[in-house]
């Protein structure tokens, strides 16, 4: 049998060593030049074409070639019986958690407000921040959402997270549910948003959540673009509501010129360069279910399709 890379982004002679070193005997194809269609029982993915993984006829197994598999869903053309893993890795992790706190660091250190201050070589303080009287929230406390909260609560922060069920982490007050999210909201001088995407979290930062947010307050949104209502977004930012934001995700990626968020001043824009799928970093959990794969044993981080993640 063989695998399929439907990633254009990825160097495909990298995952091609990798593979051949991993799971010596079997073969890496790029797609679209798949050859035998019937031979592939894998499909490694991110953001296929629609009608790719249904042209797969021996389709067993995909693999999101990320830690949202949101996309795999989008084209409601995923073979019925089809296994769905997630990747969950420590590098991704690692830089997940480095990006949100740096952002959140960014904006409560003043930092942009600084490197204005240098160009006009003005040397001038300005109001400091005290740690542990300034609470940052997170929205989503898996994996990724878990450990970004865990470092904040480490650095002095008070911390809070919401989630759809209960959490237990130290240092961290829990809020539960959708009935809690106004609450929660409103508690927080930066609200980080890493949600996955699904039909319940979808626009779930509209016009009614930025307004219960504490004035002021700023948004980091490194999940997924679906989880913001942009004009709700701009909306709160014209009106001052919304301090600023950083946004590494969008409802549309690549972000279109036309786009307001490219120039708006109390915006930082990143292209969705928060966390980075590294081949060497993940290639051992992929080549772990590959086996399990063709032994017929229980595949390691499966995604229930009815929930999404």
């Amino acid at each position: 049998m063989a695998i399929v890379l439907i990633f254009k982004s990825q160097d495909f002679e990298t995952w091609r060593g990798l593979i051949a070193e991993h799971l010596p005997g079997v073969e890496l194809r790029n797609w679209p030049d798949v050859g035998d269609a019937g031979e592939i029982d894998m499909a490694m993915a991110w953001k296929a074409p629609a009608g790719a993984l249904a042209s797969l006829p021996n389709l067993r197994l995909v693999y999101s070639l990320g830690q949202g598999v949101d996309h795999l869903f989008r084209h409601g053309d995923l073979p019925g019986g089809v296994q769905v893993c997630r990747l969950v890795d420590d590098s991704m992790r690692r830089q997940m958690t480095a990006y949100v706190v740096g952002a959140a660091l960014r904006h409560l250190c003043r930092m942009a407000d600084y490197a204005a201050l240098q160009t006009e070589h003005r040397w001038q303080p300005l109001e400091p921040y005290d740690p542990g009287e300034t609470r940052i929230g997170v929205l989503g406390l898996g994996a990724l959402g878990g450990d970004v909260a865990r470092m904040l609560a480490a650095l002095g922060f008070r911390v809070s997270g919401w989630s759809r069920t209960a959490k237990d982490i130290a240092g961290v007050d829990g809020y539960v549910g959708r009935a809690a999210l106004a609450e929660f909201l409103g508690t927080c001088d930066v609200v980080c948003c890493l949600l996955p995407l699904t039909a319940e979290t979808r626009g779930m930062l509209d016009a009614a959540a930025f307004s219960a947010m504490k004035p002021g307050a700023y948004l980091i949104n490194s999940a997924r673009g679906g989880h913001v209502v942009e004009a709700d977004l701009l909306a709160a930012l014209e009106s001052g509501h919304i301090a600023g934001a950083t946004l590494d995700v969008f409802e549309t990626e690549p972000l279109p010129d036309a786009s307001p968020f490219w120039d708006h001043p109390r915006v930082t824009v990143t292209p969705h360069a928060s966390s980075v799928t590294l081949a060497r970093s993940c290639i051992d959990q992929i080549a772990e279910n590959y086996r399990r794969l063709q032994d017929g044993r229980a595949l390691i981080n499966t995604v229930d399709p009815t929930m999404g993640y």
